[in-house]
């Protein structure tokens, strides 16, 4: 009797969305594992086409993704979602400096880090992005209330 396999799909699909190589490094390296799949877009107007094709758990926008940043593609997404011509997707934006973070609450992020991160920030954003947690204190701790990142996010130097 012939055994066929079942497709493996990891459990976690990761659109990093940047033009700096020093980002995929970073997201990849933090946050890669075998439940862990990503898709590079390295054109923020290809964003909205490749949401389309394979609609991922989370989108990570770097504040600069070629001709158009992570702002509009996180408004373009908002926007499409409620208009219902796209699915309805996580954002986590990736801020260059502490002065940015107005950019990310008014695109509608679902959190935001100031470069530079460590690997467990960024675990931490987007273990509490994918799955929030109850308790606000924990909320507060990592970095996702408006609050807390104006006091505690690093700021890039």
């Amino acid at each position: 009797m012939r055994q066929t396999r079942a497709r493996y799909r990891p459990a976690v699909h990761i659109l990093v969305a940047t033009d700096a190589d020093y980002v995929v490094n970073d997201v990849t390296a933090a946050l890669g594992g075998p439940d862990v799949s990503f898709t590079i877009v390295r054109e923020g107007r290809a964003v909205a086409a490749v949401v389309a094709e394979r609609t991922p758990d989370l989108a990570i926008l770097d504040l600069q993704i070629g001709s158009k940043g992570a702002m509009a593609v996180a408004m373009d997404l908002r926007l499409d979602a409620s208009a219902g011509m796209a699915p309805d997707v996580k954002v986590l934006m990736l801020l260059d400096r502490q002065a940015d973070v107005h950019l990310a609450r008014r695109s509608a992020a679902d959190a935001w880090l100031v470069k530079p991160f460590t690997p467990l920030d960024l675990k931490r954003a987007v273990r509490n992005v994918l799955n929030p947690p109850d308790d606000t204190a924990e909320v507060a701790r990592a970095g996702l209330s408006a609050e807390s990142v104006e006091e505690e996010a690093p700021v890039a130097g």
